[in-house]
Parts: structure tokens; C-alpha cells; sequence
């Protein structure tokens, strides 16, 4: 059954993917124009939830399909990057952490597309990055619901981010280099 969507792109987890692109613009507005917090909050908490719930009906019901595995993550990244954006304006020491974020990411894409051409396959989120994402949307609710937080707190929190970025970075770097090297081997 897991063939069956391998080259699907109406399933539910990439419709749920593509729900998320479309909430960014309404999280900004909301929390640009409206000056609303708590309701970007709420937003990203139910981006979040849908990230979690995708996940399980493609695993659950062999949903998973090669767009499903990079939609996933474009979906968390242009959220991350675009929620890091938006804070920045009221916490401006989140520029570490938007800083950090992009070049990991333009690393990790230009260590993928070249793990993809040579391997034929699109590799999944390892525990690291699902970690990582964890930590950011846990950070970005918190500065969301906490605007007054204390520059100490604001601080550990992002050094806790950009920590688990790039430990991130370096451990997706490491398995798109091994599965090149694989491939190539096995040619």
C-alpha cells in the first residue's frame, strides 16, 4: 500500500503540509497588524499541531510519499523562518537564532539535493530535527505568550536554539555526505 502514494499529491499529511504554507500569511498579519500575540500564538499552535498530526496519518496509513518527505519540512522551515522574522522586531537578540537557522538550512538543502541526485531518494527527518523544530515552535511560543519575558530567560532560550540548530546542521551534514558516498560506492 505504501507504493500506492509514493507518487500521490492530494493526500491528507500533504494537504495538511500545504495548509501550513498558507497559515504564515495569516500568523503575520495577525501578529504584524493586529499586534496579537496570543492569537500568533494560537496560530502557530495549531500549525504545529497539524506538523504532528500529518506525520501520523502518513505513517499510520501509509500516506508517506517522496513530496510528503520534503513538503513536511519546507512547510516547518518557511514557518520557523518567517515567525523568527516577525520576533525579531520585539526580541532582537532572535536574529541569532534566524541567523543560525537560514545558513543551516541553506546547508542542509544543498547537502539533500545532492544526497537526492545521488541516491534517487528523498531521506527523512531524523530525531535531530524533530527535535529542533521542537525546541523553536517551544521558544517561539513562549517569546509569543511572554513578551515581557526577562532578557535572561529570552537568552537561554535562544542559546538553547541556536545550540540544537547546529547540532542539527552538523548531523544532517554527516548523513547526506555518508549516503553520497554510498551511492557512489554501490555504482
Amino acid at each position: 500500500m505504501k507504493a500506492i502514494f509514493r507518487g500521490k499529491i492530494f493526500t491528507i499529511p500533504n494537504m495538511l503540509s500545504f495548509t501550513r504554507i498558507l497559515m504564515i500569511p495569516w500568523f503575520m498579519w495577525v501578529y504584524l497588524s493586529k499586534q496579537n500575540s496570543i492569537g500568533a500564538a494560537i496560530i502557530l499552535l495549531i500549525s504545529g499541531f497539524t506538523d504532528t498530526i500529518d506525520g501520523m496519518i502518513a505513517r499510520r496509513f501509509n500516506m508517506v510519499s517522496n513530496l510528503g518527505k520534503a513538503l513536511d519540512p519546507v512547510a516547518d522551515k518557511l514557518t520557523q523562518i518567517a515567525v523568527m522574522a516577525c520576533l525579531v522586531f520585539v526580541f532582537p537578540r532572535l536574529w541569532l537564532v534566524l541567523a543560525a537557522l537560514c545558513i543551516k538550512e541553506l546547508f542542509v538543502l544543498v547537502s539533500s539535493l545532492a544526497a537526492i541526485h545521488s541516491t534517487d531518494d528523498v531521506l527523512p527527518a531524523d530525531w535531530h530535527g524533530k527535535m529542533t523544530t521542537t525546541t523553536l515552535y517551544a521558544a517561539m511560543i513562549a517569546h509569543l505568550i511572554f513578551p515581557d519575558m526577562p532578557q535572561a530567560l529570552s537568552n537561554v532560550l535562544i542559546i538553547i536554539c541556536v545550540c540544537m540548530i547546529l547540532l542539527s546542521g552538523v548531523l544532517y551534514g554527516i548523513r547526506n555526505i555518508r549516503a553520497i558516498r554510498t551511492a557512489k560506492t554501490e555504482l
